[in-house]
């Protein structure tokens, strides 16, 4: 139980840390968020769990790919808040979009042989 909440503890610290930094800068915030800090923990979490390097390697993989999908929202969201939609309704339409987008790449991957 205790290993469980030190890794919610760090993670949570993490994001906590990225929210704050964006709040003096969108810089520090932007580039702190674009480390894939989760995935890395993720990933060492995994190895931790199961000492399994083909299920960080897959991890991996299936995190590769999806993130071409996700950059869908970090293009719609700016286009949708300067065209003055509201923040909510522009929120829940990029993530809309990206869940198109990921289901499409993973429809594309199917296709081509390539399993997540």
């Amino acid at each position: 139980m205790a290993y469980y909440l030190v890794k919610i503890a760090v993670t949570s610290f993490l994001i906590v840390v990225i929210s704050e930094s964006a709040k003096r800068s969108s810089l520090i915030g932007a580039l702190l968020a674009s480390i894939p800090l989760l995935s890395i923990l993720a990933m060492l979490w995994v190895y931790i769990d199961t000492k399994d390097i083909m299920k960080v390697s897959a991890l991996s993989s299936g995190i590769f790919w999806l993130v071409l999908p996700s950059m869908a929202f970090f293009v719609v969201l700016p286009l949708l808040l300067k065209q003055g939609l509201h923040f909510y309704l522009s929120m829940v339409i990029s993530i809309g979009v990206t869940l198109l987008c990921y289901w499409l790449m993973i429809i594309v991957l199917n296709h081509y042989g390539v399993k997540l």
